[in-house]
């Protein structure tokens, strides 16, 4: 079973509180989210692969670890996930993007891919699926089963926001993918939003209703 990550730092937990304030502007919104992705980031990318090589100092010749490559691609789920993008990128800046787009049937209410653009090499690389909120789990597990039918296999998702029902509909359908979550919160309500929550990422990031 996929590790659940819930971050306690400090930086995390007061940014994120902003984060949920209704008077927090879409400049601030978007400034936060970019913050805290980007902190989430350096703890979700802890397991990276690492190779040692030698370089030349101005002193001398040393052995040295790297990233063993430009392995990793970060995938945001459209449209919210785009605000956790640039987080990520100020950490690894040579990674791919790829984008997965969705809706939801209004009859069947299944989850219907309408564009997912992936790298190439997508089999070869450490996937980052990145969206701000973890509601239902619907859409992130239809998401990562884009991914994975194009040849995703190591995956991790990253959230800011999740709600328990969501946490356990994610790990039913992917048992093998580490989730990262800035906060964990009570329940969602009869409309399928999560409590406190923030409200929608989407219309704040984008100034949107």
């Amino acid at each position: 079973m996929g590790k659940v990550y819930v971050f306690d730092h400090p930086l995390i937990q007061h940014k994120t509180a902003m984060l949920r304030k209704k008077e927090t502007s879409v400049k601030d919104f978007r400034e936060l989210v970019r913050e805290i992705s980007m902190l989430m980031g350096y703890e979700a990318t802890r397991n990276l692969q690492l190779e040692e090589v030698e370089i030349e100092t101005p002193i001398c010749s040393t052995k040295v670890k790297m990233l063993a490559g430009q392995d990793i691609a970060i995938v945001p789920i459209l449209r919210a996930g785009l605000g956790m993008v640039d987080g990520m990128l100020a950490l690894v800046p040579n990674a791919k993007v790829g984008h997965v787009g969705l809706y939801r049937d209004p009859e069947t209410h299944a989850p219907v891919e309408y564009y997912c653009k992936l790298p190439s090499d997508i089999e070869q690389r450490e996937v980052f699926v990145v969206d701000p909120m973890l509601a239902t789990g619907g859409s992130a597990a239809a998401a990562i089963d884009f991914i994975k039918a194009r040849g995703g296999r190591r995956i991790i998702f990253m959230c800011l926001i999740a709600a328990p029902e969501g946490i356990e509909v994610l790990q039913k359908a992917h048992p093998d993918v580490d989730i990262f979550i800035a906060a964990k919160d009570e329940r969602l309500n009869e409309h399928a939003y999560i409590v406190p929550g923030l409200g929608d990422a989407g219309d704040r990031l984008y100034g949107t209703k």
